[in-house]
């Protein structure tokens, strides 16, 4: 499911317009993003829960010459699904 798709099903199911979902997919995705980025956990209770995680420096190989390369350390975006959406998928 794209973002589109994502903002049809939204809209049908909560019996609004299509600009009103894109602007609420919008919006969450904005406050999910800008949260994560000032290093804050989101959670929500019965689908998971966002988070940020550091990375640490690493040594790597370049497939093309073989050689070795340093990763630098980095932050990266988790989600860690909450018990009733892992049920909900099993």
């Amino acid at each position: 499911m794209n973002k589109t798709e994502l903002v049809n099903a939204i809209a049908e199911k909560a019996q609004i317009s299509k600009v009103d979902a894109k602007k609420a997919v919008d919006a969450f995705v904005s406050t999910v993003t800008g949260a994560l980025a000032e290093g804050d956990k989101i959670a929500i209770v019965g689908f998971g829960t966002f988070s940020t995680v550091e990375k640490a420096a690493r040594k790597g190989i370049n497939p093309a010459t073989k050689e070795t390369i340093e990763i630098a350390a980095k932050k990266i975006a988790k989600f860690k699904p909450g018990a009733e959406l892992a049920d909900a998928v099993k």
